[in-house]
């Protein structure tokens, strides 16, 4: 389950411009762009918390595009924070946001490997990390672990404890100014609680939203509707139909920012109605040769066959040609759909 869409930038303030936008970027909704800046190498060492705010943000984005490989490699770089973050030995309440966004973030990513029992683990770490930190209408306490660990704990078999987690995240989100984190919290309890009331607490979950908020976690949500008008009822019906429009919606998102397990779900929701898959433009571009690509891409940047004919030292028939493949892979009829394809500005 993804986390609230500001819950590590708000349990440790990045410095790093760099780290920030990407937090920004992510918890927009943009994957993509949110890699692309954590990829780049920073300008200036980075301090405590933005190497751990950076790795947290890395795993996120690879764990929604299924990248597990990658986000393991990218959880080494928390070793040495979880090794040295230790619970006070004091006894008393501890209050170390950055430890407790590392504790989290590793325990997704077992979580996403399969390892339940080292993922609740983290995730109650992350707790007890946090259990000095006062509580603000913005603060660390919204960092998403009783979520995760409620979800850890239904799937070891510990049910009664897993809700009683769930609602108690319900009731800190809910004393909250997030409405990320109240949807999110919703969303938990709709998969941890009683059956009859999951239909409600996830349209409430959806209605905090709104059109344009966190649509990783909207995305997720209607998923989690699609699915439930469709156990309910058949597609040919209005309420199916609507459903299967609501995948269609995710499916395209999903496709642009390459989140492949949200869309691979959506596909066979989309199956399961009777409806075939839509390809993405990525999927297709990926088809391409290397000079088709090249000479789609001149195309779609506006240049004449003649002109491209001439860059690329070839004749015009030979982009003519390659063109009409193009048009093909892609299932576009002329070249005025390729700077969609490609992701331009028409």
């Amino acid at each position: 389950m993804t986390t609230p869409e500001r819950s590590p930038s708000t349990a440790a303030a990045p410095v790093d411009p760099d780290v920030a936008a990407a937090l920004r970027h992510l918890y927009a909704g943009r994957v993509g762009e949110s890699l692309r800046l954590l990829e780049q190498p920073p300008t200036a060492p980075r301090g405590r918390a933005d190497r751990v705010l950076a790795t947290a943000c890395t795993i996120e984005a690879r764990l929604a595009r299924g990248e597990l490989a990658v986000a393991m490699r990218a959880g080494r770089d928390l070793d040495s924070e979880l090794d040295s973050s230790a619970d006070d030995p004091t006894g008393d309440p501890a209050d170390d946001p950055v430890a407790a966004v590392a504790h989290h973030s590793r325990g997704e990513l077992a979580a996403a490997l399969g390892d339940t029992e080292d993922a609740l683990a983290h995730q109650l770490r992350s707790g007890r990390l946090l259990a000095g930190t006062r509580p603000t209408p913005q603060g660390p306490h919204l960092l998403p672990w009783r979520g995760s660990a409620a979800l850890a704990l239904v799937r070891l078999g510990r049910g009664r404890e897993g809700l009683r987690l769930a609602t108690e995240w319900a009731d800190v989100a809910a004393a909250s100014d997030s409405a990320t984190a109240r949807a999110h919290a919703l969303r938990t309890l709709a998969v941890v609680g009683p059956g009859h009331d999951r239909t409600e607490r996830l349209h409430q979950a959806r209605a905090l939203l709104g059109a344009h908020s966190a649509p990783r976690l909207a995305a997720q949500i209607d998923t989690d509707l699609a699915a439930l008008l469709l156990l309910q009822h058949a597609a040919p019906t209005p309420e199916g139909r609507r459903a299967v429009q609501m995948l269609r919606e995710i499916e395209e998102y999903a496709g642009r920012e390459e989140l492949h397990p949200l869309q691979a779900r959506v596909r066979d929701l989309l199956q399961r109605a009777g409806e075939a898959p839509r390809r993405h433009h990525r999927e297709a571009l990926a088809m391409l040769t290397h000079t088709e690509q090249r000479i789609a891409r001149l195309a779609a940047d506006g240049l004449t066959n003649r002109e491209i004919a001439a860059r690329m030292t070839v004749t015009v028939k030979v982009v003519e040609r390659h063109l009409s493949q193009v048009y093909r892979k892609l299932e576009i009829g002329s070249r005025t759909r390729l700077p969609a394809a490609f992701g331009l500005a028409v």
